[in-house]
């Protein structure tokens, strides 16, 4: 990366800093209470086109390339990672920005990326998430248009969002990508479920009972839809791993920052060598985490032959960190660190899930050793 492009990607990232400080930080914890979407963090992002970020300029979009994406999700995840899942789930629509029609990408991408709507997708199924090529939801040709029937869970989004990108089965080794909204006959939503963390995003139950959509809402060739989700599969894994890695960088700041005021016998409890070797892991995570990501990203941007294995290893080290550096960041708080008055009661909760979604991480591992000996 040559000087001018690290100086461009560091004032980005200084503005996005001091934008999670001032608009987003001091509402984290009401929105996880309440159990709400950050509606003020929302509003306030609009400003900064932040909705737009990943999408062409003809859309209108900002034409934001992957690294900026990552470091959109990390610095709004290092203060609240319910936020930042909101505000930066529109790369779930990247499939239909490389291969859906002009005027799908009109109908969905444009108003989602000036803030006007909200995406969401339908992967994970009731009886699992992992095998996503045994999804049992259905479309079928039907009077010009298609008839879904299906349900997808643990959707993020689900009942907030206007358009939802759902994937389908279309014949015995089919399947294709269609584009759903919440206003079409036959779609309605399960109850909205109650989290362990990340209680600020919205999850629930897609239900399509012989939901109708017309023709052209299906993304590219409805047979393909298969080899569409796996690319958008692999930037997505990347952008979660950087949710991750956010909220690890968060837990570390305020472990950081309560070691310093916190005093016993005498002294700052920073002081105190356990504490400090605790510290010390804590960093090696991180930093080790990041490399990864950023190298995996650098791969994704490039082209590079190991960008799959990268992308499966860093949502593998930042979800892995964000878990371990979290529950330190609350022993290093000791007896307040269990109480919800601080944030790493909530970013312990928050971090969790970043090891089950987006493939588990069971299963990145066995895509990292699939690879590994496919090397040799």
């Amino acid at each position: 990366m040559r000087s001018s492009e690290r100086s461009s990607y560091q004032e980005f990232r200084d503005s996005l800093r001091r934008f999670a400080l001032d608009k987003v930080a001091p509402h984290a914890a009401a929105v996880d209470k309440e159990s709400r979407p950050p509606v003020e963090a929302i509003d306030a992002a609009l400003a900064l086109g932040l909705p737009g970020l990943p999408f062409p300029e003809r859309l209108g979009g900002s034409d934001g390339d992957l690294f900026s994406q990552v470091i959109t999700t990390e610095e709004l995840a290092r203060v609240c990672a319910a936020t930042s899942l909101t505000i930066t789930s529109g790369w779930v629509l990247e499939g239909v920005v490389h291969h859906g029609s002009r005027e799908l990408q009109e109908a969905v991408i444009r108003p989602v990326a000036t803030g006007r709507l909200r995406a969401a997708w339908g992967l994970t199924e009731p009886q699992g998430g992992s095998n996503l090529m045994g999804a049992r939801t259905q479309a079928k040709p039907s009077g010009g248009g298609w008839l879904l029937r299906g349900t997808k869970r643990f959707i993020t989004n689900a009942g907030w969002a206007d358009w939802y990108l759902i994937f389908a089965s279309t014949g015995p080794k089919s399947h294709g990508i269609f584009m759903v909204h919440r206003d079409d006959p036959g779609i309605r939503f399960g109850k909205l479920e109650d989290k362990m963390g990340m209680r600020g995003s919205p999850t629930a139950d897609v239900i399509l009972d012989d939901c109708r959509i017309p023709a052209g809402r299906e993304v590219g060739d409805p047979e393909r839809g298969a080899e569409y989700i796996v690319e958008m599969l692999h930037n997505s894994r990347l952008t979660i791993a950087a949710h991750a890695l956010g909220i690890a960088q968060g837990a570390l700041d305020e472990a950081l920052h309560y070691t310093r005021s916190r005093e016993q016998f005498g002294q700052a409890i920073a002081k105190f060598q356990l504490l400090r070797g605790m510290v010390a892991d804590m960093v090696l995570k991180v930093e080790a985490a990041r490399s990864v990501l950023y190298q995996a990203v650098d791969h994704r941007m490039h082209g590079h032959a190991d960008a799959r294995k990268y992308a499966s290893l860093a949502k593998v080290l930042c979800s892995d960190a964000a878990m371990a550096v979290t529950t330190d960041a609350v022993q290093l708080h000791g007896g307040y660190g269990f109480l919800r008055d601080y944030p790493v009661e909530r970013m312990m909760r928050d971090a969790k899930v970043t090891q089950i979604w987006e493939g588990t991480n069971q299963i990145q591992r066995l895509l990292i050793a699939k690879e590994a000996y496919a090397g040799q």
